[in-house]
């Protein structure tokens, strides 16, 4: 048997029994009207095996967990642990592995929980179905289901294999997790005309996953288990491969090159050590290893991942949980968002705007569900009390309908619906015109219903007043007026021609311009009071009562997210599972497109387009409309093919593959399925659109952040590396200034507290009027690694430097730059000054590094109370260890006097007014530029 998995065989089976008639589904799938009998349904279970969903294999947990320990970066720091064991320094062996271990288990805790989608997918499965077996109504569990057993559907009924309807009563499904229609479809159990449409679109199938709405029916189960609608999205869903983020690639590139530079330099210094300084190959060896340990930024990996997850924190209060680290960063350099439209763009909130009654032209005011409003015509407001013609539209409207709305506890609340929001806006325009819906509905007995058929557009519901029977019709208007033979005109009804079929068409079509959807409302008076009526019998039987224009509201801040969007150089693509007419509409309604014309691209016309044509087609303002999940994939995968960062929305199962897929998934917190939720990297706790663009600014201020203080760590790397390359140089005349182990407590320790500081810096104002990064960009630059280690990192280290000597020279060495004391209390004393030093001058590196561009003296000493916060961690950090006798020994310093803290504070502003002096420089040549630009 072939992999249900990657077989298409599920597929080929719906698209041939769809067009069956219902002798031939039961012969086709060796099937009978009783049921299979017990024998044969087990016998098939061997044979299709169990209705299941199976998970493809993956990578083991233990693997994944020894990936976050393996890395370039991650067997440096082994290496270089082990090395100081060896050594006989076991403090600072213990200190490098314990990075290693917190930093990798942090890692990998945050991925995991990101990767449970098929579980939900599961969840979503039933666990008992009711199927006749042996001629009589059986639960069994779900997973013994078996081609040929017939499905008994009940409303509510959870459908947990694919079958072919046999028998339907008014039978409604909801496929909303499927498909992301918004409507319960309409299912029968006639053989199809064409069985090619696009799936899951078949009126006579049922799929797994979707819940029965109304009527009942049975079905005769065709797939199951992988071979399902379903299960073919599990495997899309779980074949696709996670790509690194933008930021774990950098992160590589950055560590691979680091690793590569300290190997390198530590290779030339341990032979400029055993050539100059003569220490042997064992004391070469330690000073090697000295200046591997200051040119690696040991604290780097640790404060990139902790940046990332106060990113998180940051995000939650926008309304954006963030379940993968990395996806923080991501959401920073995207450069396309695939939205979709219904409660993501849109309110989900419909409302009557406009009517149309037979060339009378009405507005209608208030929005919402609250029958809150008036009907006006040339601005006065009209009543369906004292308006026949009105009163009959709405009472169509009102009395064909299955909504109801739901009036808030507290009067300061909101209205609630139960039902289409489509049919609760037409109940809350009936209030609006004062028509109590409630009352009629208790006068009029219904009696029979046609539901809503997406092929007549249209639905009808039957009800008994005053002794008659009353057909009232609502639906597309071109349906509509299709089946009418009158017109209502101001209280008569005349005969339907082809003018007024025209002046009918003309209306609706003005009314679609503007942005509305339209539908139409008939009545009529059937002449059969016994038999259920059909579309073929209501034919030329109906009178035409008018127009409702319907817009669902877009979010108040959806058209300033999309302007802001397109401020930073970010397309947005609509991609829905409605109707082409009705995502064009909205998508005016909010700018999407701009002032230009946008092309709207059917799942059908999807179908027949070449990859080339449709990247062509992606380069244009584009809209995609009753689309498929291959579909939405197919957009994502060619977007990221064109060199795109594709950020997706999704809230059903459909939308899994492509929220796997994209570089950043977003699911719906409030409609969105677990499937969904599981699939993505991200959620929205509002479902809003426009917390995807302030997720999208954080991400961009957390690249910033990560910029700025990769910057800060990295100009501390030169005064760590200048005790050395004077050691070496000077053939071991100069004593080292400073040894490992201090090295590693500003790495590890005083640097830390600063660099997150840096990392929580909220967006800068003008961080979304530019376009994204490009991916080519790293996140070390040669400008940054010029101002670090060139410009800030010299002046830090001569500093440094100095401190040093200060200490000798204020205790009789003055002028004296060779052969000082390399060991005592006095050397001691002044690699802490060094050490010291090297944290001072930091504090002024850290206000510098609050902007590469902006003055200090701009944005104000105050900063954010984490900087004031990193200033006073590092000067208690490095207090403790000079001061602390149980610190001094195992770091290798001695206390200094108190006195030389003047010295050292008088240091401290150094960086920030040189780098102060470079942005005024620079500030003079951008205006200098500009202005001949100007000129120009």
């Amino acid at each position: 048997m072939p992999d249900p998995a990657s077989s298409s065989e599920g597929a080929e089976l719906a698209r041939s029994v769809q067009g069956l008639s219902i002798p031939e589904v039961y012969a086709s799938l060796g099937a009978q009207p009783q049921g299979l009998s017990s024998a044969e349904a087990l016998a098939r279970l061997r044979r299709h095996g169990p209705n299941v969903l199976r998970k493809t294999a993956g990578t083991h947990i233990l693997l994944k967990l020894a990936a976050n320990f393996t890395h370039l970066m991650a067997l440096l720091l082994w290496a270089g642990g082990a090395i100081a064991y060896v050594a006989g320094m076991p403090q600072l062996g213990l200190a490098v592995w314990l990075v290693n271990v917190i930093n990798g288990f942090f890692s990998f805790w945050q991925e995991y929980k990101a990767e449970r989608a098929l579980a939900a997918l599961k969840r979503m499965i039933p666990a008992q179905a009711l199927v006749l077996r042996d001629g009589r109504e059986t639960q069994v569990l779900a997973e013994q289901l078996v081609p040929g057993d017939i499905l008994v559907l009940t409303e509510g009924s959870r459908i947990c294999a694919d079958a072919r309807l046999v028998e339907s009563a008014e039978l409604m499904a909801d496929q909303s997790p499927l498909t992301g229609e918004s409507r319960p479809v309409s299912k029968h159990s006639a053989p199809a005309a064409h069985a090619k449409r696009s799936r899951p679109r078949g009126h006579n199938i049922i799929y797994a996953g979707t819940t029965v709405a109304s009527g009942n029916g049975l079905g005769v189960v065709f797939a199951t288990g992988m071979r399902t609608e379903f299960g073919r999205i599990a495997h899309l869903t779980q074949s696709l491969g996670k790509e690194q983020s933008p930021l774990q690639k950098e992160i590589a590139v950055v560590t691979r090159v680091i690793s590569l530079v300290a190997i390198g330099v530590g290779l030339i210094f341990y032979i400029l050590a055993l050539s100059l300084a003569h220490m042997g190959p064992a004391g070469s060896f330690l000073f090697a290893l000295g200046m591997i340990v200051a040119f690696v930024p040991e604290g780097l990996l640790p404060t990139v991942t902790l940046a990332l997850a106060m990113g998180i924190q940051r995000m939650a209060g926008r309304n954006a949980l963030v379940k993968r680290l990395s996806a923080v960063e991501t959401l920073g350099c995207a450069t396309v968002i695939c939205t979709d439209k219904t409660g993501t763009l849109t309110k989900n909130e419909m409302t009557v705007k406009e009517l149309w009654l037979s060339g009378r032209e009405l507005t209608v005011s208030g929005t919402g569900y609250a029958p809150a409003g008036q009907v006006l015509e040339a601005g006065a407001p009209v009543s369906s009390v004292g308006d026949g013609d009105l009163r009959d539209m709405l009472l169509a409207f009102g009395l064909c309908n299955n909504a109801r709305l739901v009036a808030p506890a507290d009067p300061s609340g909101q209205f609630g619906i139960l039902g289409d929001p489509t049919e609760a806006a037409l109940l809350a325009l009936a209030g609006k015109a004062g028509l109590a819906v409630g009352a009629e509905d208790s006068r009029a007995q219904r009696v029979f219903e046609l539901p809503f058929d997406p092929h007549h557009r249209r639905m009808c519901v039957v009800r008994r007043q005053a002794g008659e029977l009353r057909a009232l019709v609502k639906g597309a208007s071109a349906e509509v007026a299709r089946i009418c033979s009158a017109l209502r005109r101001g209280g008569q009804d005349i005969p339907m021609t082809d003018a007024l079929l025209q002046e009918i068409e003309q209306a609706t079509n003005a009314l679609a311009a503007r942005g509305y959807r339209v539908l139409a409302a008939a009545h009529g008076a059937l002449e059969d009071q016994e038999r259920k009526p059909t579309w073929e019998s209501l034919e030329r039987r109906l009178t035409f009562l008018g127009l409702a224009a319907i817009y669902d509201p877009p979010r108040p801040e959806v058209p300033a997210a999309i302007a802001k969007c397109r401020r930073a150089g970010i397309r947005t693509i609509m991609i829905t599972g409605d109707f082409g007419l009705t995502a064009e509409s909205i998508a005016k309604s909010i700018g999407l497109n701009g002032d230009g014309p946008v092309r709207v691209v059917s799942g059908d016309d999807l179908e027949r387009l070449a990859d080339a044509q449709l990247k062509e087609a992606l380069a244009q303002e584009v809209i995609f409309a009753r689309t498929t999940p291959e579909h939405k994939l197919r957009v994502v995968t060619l977007l990221q093919e064109l060199g795109h960062v594709v950020a997706v929305t999704g809230d059903g199962v459909n939308d899994a593959p492509a929220l796997k897929k994209a570089d950043i998934g977003v699911a719906m917190g409030l409609t969105g399925t677990d499937v969904a939720k599981e699939a993505a990297d991200m959620i929205l706790t509002d479902d809003n659109f426009a917390s995807i663009v302030n997720a999208i600014e954080e991400g961009r201020a957390v690249y910033a952040n990560i910029k700025r203080f990769t910057s800060y760590i990295f100009t501390s790397n030169m005064p760590e590396a200048l005790p050395f390359i004077l050691h070496a140089l000077s053939g071991g005349r100069i004593p080292l200034a400073l040894t490992v182990m201090q090295i590693l407590a500003v790495d590890l320790g005083t640097d830390i507290v600063p660099a997150l500081a840096l990392g929580t810096l909220p967006p800068e104002p003008n961080s979304m009027d530019k376009p994204p990064r490009k991916l080519a960009e790293h996140v070390i630059t040669w400008p940054l690694l010029v101002r670090a280690y060139c410009f800030l990192g010299i002046f830090q280290a001569l500093a440094a430097m100095a401190a040093f000597y200060y200490q000798y020279w204020t205790n009789g060495y003055a002028w004296q730059w060779l052969d000082l004391p390399a060991d005592g209390p006095l050397y001691q004393a002044a690699t802490a000054m060094t050490l010291a030093c090297i944290v001072t001058t930091q504090i002024g590196n850290l206000f510098a590094h609050r902007s590469e561009r902006l003055s200090a003296l701009r944005l104000g000493l105050a900063g954010n109370g984490m900087l004031w916060l990193g200033v006073g961690s590092e000067l208690v950090i490095v207090s403790l260890i000079i001061y602390l006798p149980g610190l001094q020994g195992a770091f290798g310093v001695a206390p200094f006097a108190l006195g030389n803290w003047l010295f050292l504070f008088a240091c401290a502003p150094l960086l920030l007014i040189v780098d102060e002096m470079r942005k005024a420089v620079a500030g003079r040549r951008g205006a200098k530029a500009l202005a001949q630009a100007a000129d120009r």
